[in-house]
């Protein structure tokens, strides 16, 4: 109805909508506007009981500006749907909604009416998994799942190769389902060992699509501006509330919602345990479980606003292979500022609260993991 109402109004005017993106870029209105529409996502920071210390919101501002930075890659750099290419929006400086240091994220702008190839090598990586999703963190405020394809699934020539048909029309051989309204095509490789697997090797291409990405215009510059800002806002607003609503199971594991993760893009194959942490400086948090039969597990440690502490220089995860087991089949991890000098210590980088999440990945049972928080010099007797 908006759109039927402002091509009229257009029409009123002897206009196009490709005349008014040429007027809002030459007048400088839709940067104007960008500018404006970013200054709301700082709400994000102070929503709810978000801590105020000077640390904590200089780590937030830090994340607002890594979001403009990917949304502007997303949605003004790569938005082609006609000429998709696969790239990592959530790395390691780039970080949000408890992104997962085994994975590594790919992802693309799409069509739903359009087909799509994906080739490559498979490589060693432990899992593969191939999903398109609707919506975005901005207009919709979710990321449905609309396809999914695991590499276990996939038809793998002798010599590696494989091809995925990406289509709304079920194709022979290896498919990944689209619907009319997809809009994202998401890649994860997951790591039990990052040093010694090797990533699959992936291509994306339109099936019967340009070889060129297509020219700039003032339509895709104005409608990408807009989008970014939207992203910010959007996605900072969304984790902001889950943190705030972590707080009332401080310390804790508790299973979160399946629906609203899968929401908000997450893989219905994981069951999630997201949670706050808050710890002083003479404690520690002792997690202790049992793994059930599962593809993988992993712990991690995160800031408030759900980005990833760095693990690319101190340990902050672990995982179904790097933990170290009691002889029970148990591990026990130990969240603590400094080394206790036991296995499977997560460093909390100078931070005293922030949230944390534990994943079991297809997993035959999803026990919560038991938790308590002790004295840091009595960790060495339990």
């Amino acid at each position: 109805m908006y759109r039927k109402l402002k091509l009229f109004r257009l029409k009123l005017k002897g206009m196009t909508i490709e005349d008014e993106h040429e007027e809002r870029i030459v007048s400088g209105k839709a940067w104007e506007e960008f500018c404006e529409n970013l200054k709301p996502a700082g709400a994000a920071l102070l929503y709810g009981d978000s801590p105020k210390d000077p640390f904590s919101q200089a780590e937030g501002y830090r994340y607002l500006t890594r979001l403009v930075r990917a949304s502007l890659e997303a949605f003004v750099e790569f938005s082609d749907p006609e000429y998709p290419v696969l790239r990592r929006m959530v790395h390691e400086t780039i970080k949000m909604g408890a992104d997962n240091p085994d994975n590594y994220y790919q992802n693309t702008k799409i069509n739903g009416e359009y087909e799509y190839r994906i080739y490559g090598m498979r490589g060693t990586v432990h899992y593969l998994g191939f999903g398109t999703q609707r919506g975005d963190y901005g207009k919709t405020g979710n990321m449905e799942p609309s396809g999914y394809l695991e590499g276990s699934e996939l038809e793998i020539n002798p010599d590696g190769t494989f091809e995925i048909h990406v289509s709304c029309e079920k194709k022979e051989g290896n498919w990944l389902p689209l619907t009319k309204d997809s809009s994202i095509l998401m890649v994860r490789q997951t790591f039990l060992d990052r040093k010694s697997e090797v990533l699959a090797d992936l291509q994306i291409e339109r099936a019967g699509g340009s070889k060129k990405p297509s020219m700039v215009t003032p339509k895709t510059i104005d409608d990408g501006l807009n989008a970014a800002a939207a992203f910010v806002s959007g996605a900072s607003l969304l984790f902001s509330r889950w943190s705030d609503g972590f707080k009332k199971n401080k310390n804790k594991l508790p299973r979160f919602d399946q629906a609203k993760s899968n929401a908000a893009g997450g893989d219905n194959n994981i069951a999630y345990y997201h949670s706050y942490w808050e710890l002083a400086d003479d404690e520690a948090l002792v997690i202790e479980t049992t793994p059930p039969e599962c593809e993988h597990w992993n712990f991690q440690l995160n800031n408030y606003w759900m980005e990833s502490l760095d693990y690319r220089y101190y340990t902050i995860h672990i995982n179904k292979q790097s933990a170290v087991y009691n002889t029970d089949g148990s591990v026990r991890i130990i969240v603590a500022h400094k080394d206790p000098g036991l296995p499977n210590w997560i460093n909390t980088v100078g931070h005293n609260l922030g949230t944390m999440c534990f994943r079991w990945v297809k997993a035959k049972e999803n026990p919560e993991p038991e938790t308590k928080v002790v004295k840091f010099d009595q960790v060495v007797k339990l």
